[in-house]
């Protein structure tokens, strides 16, 4: 049964460990980050990801990223090279994903982009307590029916993911989020950093963190 919470300050501990179980036991979590709504399973679960392919209607050759509690944590699951951490001591928490090269650890599933791994560690609470709890990374995909525009709340997602939204188990209700582009991506893996997508931080504030 689906299952809704208004997140607080308050009672952001329970509601991580209430999502952690949920993710744990292979289900799909609608949760609130730093720019938009999340769509969080376990990204090391590869029926967890069919899931929140089915539930996006995306194209399950397309890879989704994860968040991870701190840089300490990324480095379990990537290479964490010295433009990778400059990045993070600047940005992180925050609207970076930094794409890494991924470690023997890490399942090699096309959904998680290959031998790469995007990293996202959000300036939210309940999402660092969510990774602090769970233990292992959890997709960071945005909440939104594949092609079209992610909305701010929670109502208007569920009327845009249609009958999509049934498969979603635990809904964390954090109101409606300000308006916010999404994260700013870049490709850390390779010798000379390069923006694969620009949003909430502009190209030339990364270009000059990474010339500092």
């Amino acid at each position: 049964m689906q299952q809704r919470i208004t997140l607080t300050n308050e009672n952001i501990p329970q509601t991580a460990q209430a999502a952690a179980s949920v993710i744990r036991n292979g289900g799909c979590v609608l949760y609130p980050t730093d720019t938009l709504y999340g769509l969080g399973v376990d990204t090391f679960s590869k029926t967890a990801l069919e899931l929140l392919y089915s539930i996006k209607g995306r194209d399950e050759g397309k890879s989704v990223h994860s968040v991870v509690s701190s840089t300490n944590e990324a480095k379990r699951y990537v290479v964490v090279t010295d433009a990778a951490q400059k990045l993070a001591d600047k940005f992180l928490p925050g609207k970076l994903t930094l794409i890494m090269s991924r470690v023997d650890v890490v399942p090699s599933l096309p959904a998680l982009g290959g031998g790469k791994f995007g990293i996202r560690i959000p300036d939210n609470q309940f999402c660092l307590a969510l990774a602090r709890e769970l233990g292992t990374p959890y997709t960071a995909t945005s909440a939104n029916k594949s092609g079209m525009t992610p909305e701010r709340d929670v109502d208007a997602i569920l009327e845009q993911l249609a009958g999509a939204a049934k498969n979603i188990d635990l809904i964390i209700d954090g109101g409606t989020l300000p308006k916010s582009l999404p994260t700013t991506v870049v490709d850390t893996s390779v010798d000379q950093p390069h923006i694969l997508r620009e949003g909430a931080i502009p190209t030339i504030t990364i270009a000059n963190a990474l010339a500092e």
